[in-house]
């Protein structure tokens, strides 16, 4: 025996929903965001879902959101990775320590030997076609 129609309850659950996520406070998700991940949000942040659900024995509200934070990666002509950091707006640089990647064995002296002008060549012709590829698509 239903008391109410199901379609009712699951529209006012959407509604009360939607209503809290219009309320949070994005300056405060972001100022966390930088503090505890060390990146700024670049883009809009996309919402994903909204849910009533328990969490550690309360009653707790979980939204998703897909969000897109800017990433540099250098590795060495080996392709080993030897730093992973986030770019900030300002387009200075922070390091992310957690993804801090350094490898001292693989470091060589400057120097332009026959095998460096190679890869230098070969690194312009790489990016040669890459860029031929681009324009093509």
């Amino acid at each position: 025996m239903k008391l109410t129609n199901p379609e009712s309850i699951q529209e006012s659950e959407k509604e009360f929903i939607d209503t809290i996520n219009a309320e949070l406070d994005w300056d405060v998700i972001e100022q966390v965001l930088l503090d505890k991940h060390n990146f700024e949000v670049q883009d809009d942040i996309e919402y994903k879902d909204g849910n009533l659900i328990v969490y550690n024995n309360e009653i707790a509200y979980k939204f998703d959101f897909q969000i897109k934070v800017p990433l540099s990666v250098i590795f060495n002509r080996s392709g080993e990775c030897l730093s992973m950091s986030t770019t900030r707006e300002d387009g200075g640089r922070e390091a992310n320590e957690d993804m801090q990647i350094q490898n001292t064995s693989t470091t060589r002296t400057p120097g332009r030997g026959p095998d460096e002008k190679k890869a230098e060549e070969m690194a312009v012709e790489i990016a040669d076609l890459i860029s031929e590829i681009n324009n093509k698509s």
